[in-house]
């Protein structure tokens, strides 16, 4: 994949060793994460929605009710920016001041368009539903035209984009080792615990494909 200009835009400018714009690296930030968060600017106010999203080559999926205003911003081409956040772990230095996070983080810039063509929209519902579980568009029963057209899908071309990561040890003042103070990393994980069947189940079903697997596997997708 290739990497993304450096620009005005997308330029990391704190701590600028740790970013980093090849495509592959970034993509794989927002293919592992759940949830995204989007901001954009409405009549003056700044607004900064959590959101499902999915991820196809170059295009961001975001969906939601017509009513949404998100998706109302995003869909007249006005331009959104788009985050993404993996934490890792804590950071326990020496001193307060050098403590830190271990994370993997992701912005993107783009313009949103309209998905209408029913096909085409049904199509990113498919993409959003395999990104949040893969396997599960299989399982479910077919979505009616009646869902389809109650729910707005606006597809974000990702133009701009840059990644920004921290792993390893605490950095510490060169005089602070020799401190008595414990100092390293908590690893932090997220990880899924067992299903939970819904009570209003009329039968005992086997735990589908889909949930069995959930969670194994995450990344980047092409």
């Amino acid at each position: 994949m290739p990497s993304f200009a450096k620009t005005n835009r997308n330029k990391v400018r704190r701590l600028s060793e740790r970013g980093v714009y090849d495509a592959e690296t970034i993509y794989a930030i927002v293919d592992e994460a759940l949830i995204c968060h989007v901001g954009f600017v409405h009549e003056g106010q700044a607004f900064v929605i959590p959101t499902i999203h999915a991820r196809e080559g170059d295009t961001i999926y975001l969906h939601g009710a017509k009513a949404s205003r998100l998706l109302d911003h995003a869909r007249q081409g006005e331009s959104l920016c788009i985050t993404v956040t993996l934490v890792d772990g804590i950071v326990a230095a020496r001193s307060a001041f050098h403590s830190s996070m271990n994370y993997r983080s992701a912005v993107l810039f783009g313009c949103g368009r309209l998905v209408e063509e029913p096909a085409a929209k049904l199509h990113a519902l498919a993409v959003l539903t395999e990104h949040v579980l893969p396997g599960r568009w299989a399982e479910v029963r077919p979505t009616t035209a009646k869902e389809v057209n109650a729910t707005s899908v606006v597809a974000v071309t990702i133009d701009s984009a840059s990644a920004k990561t921290r792993s390893g040890p605490p950095s510490d003042d060169e005089e602070d080792y020799a401190l008595p103070i414990w100092a390293g990393i908590l690893p932090l994980q997220q990880g899924f615990l067992p299903p939970v069947p819904d009570p209003k189940l009329t039968e005992q079903l086997a735990v589908p494909a889909s949930v069995q697997n959930a969670g194994h596997g995450r990344g980047s997708k092409p």
